[in-house]
């Protein structure tokens, strides 16, 4: 991969040019981070469940912009492999809830570690000015996709992908 050199200009065209080779090479640092079991869509799921315990498959399967049969398999994979458990709804014994399981929360903090030491090693590169400003900006980055994403939600435009 060629890494292509920012030319300081604040366009949003050349901004996502930058940001997009920078996510490319977060997937490849990741990718040396990783001695995953999972795919990509599996660690999707798991993020989704660490951070909505308790939902059940069809909201599940809204939140990956998948069918429920599709993300069922997908769940039935994980809960295999011992990273997530189904438990009956305490207020309706027919509704079945899902959540990660202690082997699942362990997978996800292992991997974040790991992930976090590929990016250190990175980082301990850069200047600490250069640092600074990363992180200003990547905080404003976050605020603003996240400002995005809740709006696109409240008014359900949101765009789904497979």
């Amino acid at each position: 991969m060629t890494v292509t050199a920012f030319h300081r200009r604040p366009e949003p065209d050349e901004i996502a040019r930058v940001t997009s080779t920078a996510a490319e090479l977060l997937e490849v640092l990741w990718g040396r981070a990783s001695t995953a079991p999972a795919s990509a869509s599996q660690l999707r799921l798991l993020h989704i469940l660490e951070h909505n315990d308790g939902v059940n498959m069809r909201t599940l399967a809204e939140s990956l912009a998948s069918t429920p049969p599709a993300t069922s398999r997908l769940f039935d994979r994980l809960q295999a492999a011992g990273f997530v458990e189904r438990r009956l709804s305490p207020e309706d014994r027919r509704e079945v809830r899902l959540g990660l399981s202690g082997r699942g929360r362990a997978f996800l903090a292992d991997l974040r570690g790991r992930r976090e030491a590929e990016l250190r090693a990175v980082l301990e590169l850069m200047p600490a000015g250069k640092r600074t400003a990363l992180a200003e900006g990547l905080e404003a980055f976050c605020a603003a996709a996240a400002a995005q994403i809740h709006d696109e939600q409240a008014h359900g435009s949101g765009s789904k992908s497979a």
